[in-house]
């Protein structure tokens, strides 16, 4: 018995792709945004704050201060995850608008997770979204 179903369902599947109508090529296709916490931080902020949110990311040498580890901010919240602040700084940037690179030292990303067009209302969900998985990742 030959086993042609499978290759023809892949045929199908390809030719599917290729033979779209030129209407749905010719439409520019908008970017795809994560909401999951885990990828809005690693897309927004692991460049600065590292991949573990220990402020050990690629970009943070460039910059003039220290980038903080978020993985301490309970700590050094006497044990409580300060989740409004977190909000907070996202939304509007840090509390301190020291110059690190001539502006702020943190770009204000509340605002972007907004600026999407197609999906502007999950931008409240991406800040929740980011706010609990950096709660995720505080050490004890």
């Amino acid at each position: 018995m030959h086993r042609r179903v499978p290759t023809l369902v892949l045929v199908s599947v390809v030719a599917g792709g290729i033979f779209a109508s030129s209407q749905e090529r010719d439409q520019p296709q908008p970017p795809i945004v994560p909401v999951d916490g885990a990828s809005v931080f690693r897309n927004y902020c692991a460049a600065c704050h590292g991949p573990g949110g220990r402020g050990n990311g690629p970009a943070s040498k460039a910059l003039k201060r220290k980038v903080p580890d978020l993985t301490r901010l309970s700590r050094r919240n006497g044990g409580v995850f300060p989740a409004v602040h977190v909000r907070s700084t996202i939304m509007l940037g840090p509390d301190d608008l020291l110059p690190a690179h001539g502006s702020k030292q943190m770009p204000i990303w509340g605002p972007i997770f907004h600026d999407i067009e197609f999906d502007q209302d999950l931008g409240n969900v991406r800040l929740e979204n980011v706010t609990k998985y950096l709660e995720s990742l505080q050490r004890k």
